[in-house]
């Protein structure tokens, strides 16, 4: 067996159990698993690994860094993978924002009202309207960004009403611990904020809320996530 051939093995073999932990999560509450997108959170792996996803099915991808996310766009095409659902989860700096514009699934991590009103204005420019989600900060780790739940609720209608993007729900990063029990109040307090968006807000969607990752999406499943992004439990650790 050649190393591509191990390498593709094994990542078939970790999606297939976590594919069979999200389903079990889903049945356990009462909900369905096709509720829940897989997003593999393919950042700093290296295209053989997409390419070994992609094989065993997988077709949602997050990265986290532009100046990576692009050229694997770019590569991914040429390899003949077109149908690819790209999602962007990191961080965009303001300066960036017209680097974020392009063929993306979703962009999970708007974190401030400034970030959504430059997006917005580069997508017009650019001629597009991208899916967002609006990052929120639930724990109030300093080291996490996003809104407080306060501000976003504050600040949801100046964002609604920008043109050049759309408002799917919201994501949040727990913080991370042993026990993934200790994540449920997280997932929860999101899960509550986001219906308190879609009671003030009816007109948009809120249908996503993106949240839990490898240590703990069970949970945030549980607690309603529709969108659990897992890189480690699929690609092992970071290279």
């Amino acid at each position: 067996m050649t190393p591509d051939d191990r390498l593709t093995a094994a990542i078939a073999a970790n999606l297939a159990d976590v594919r069979t932990q999200i389903a079990a999560a889903a049945r356990q509450v009462g909900r369905t698993p096709d509720a829940i997108t897989l997003v593999a959170v393919s950042k700093t792996q290296p295209i053989e690994a997409i390419v070994a996803a992609y094989a065993a099915g997988q077709r949602d991808f997050g990265e986290n860094r532009l100046e990576e996310l692009w050229p694997k766009v770019r590569e991914a095409e040429r390899r003949g993978l077109a149908d690819i659902r790209w999602h962007m989860i990191g961080t965009i700096q303001s300066r960036k924002t017209g680097d974020a514009v392009g063929p993306l699934t979703l962009i999970h991590s708007v974190d401030r009202t400034k970030i959504a009103a430059r997006l917005s204005r580069d997508a017009l420019a650019a001629g597009h309207v991208m899916e967002i989600l609006l990052e929120v900060n639930v724990s109030g780790e300093a080291s996490k960004h996003g809104f407080t739940p306060a501000t976003v609720l504050d600040e949801a209608a100046a964002v609604l009403a920008l043109p050049g993007i759309r408002v799917r729900g919201l994501m949040t990063m727990a913080p991370f611990v042993d026990d993934p029990e200790a994540a449920r109040p997280v997932f929860r307090a999101l899960r509550l904020l986001r219906d308190e968006l879609a009671l003030r807000y009816p007109t948009a969607a809120w249908d996503s809320l993106s949240m839990g990752m490898s240590n703990d999406f069970p949970v945030a499943i549980a607690e309603g996530a529709t969108l659990v992004r897992i890189g480690t439990a699929i690609f092992g650790a970071r290279v």
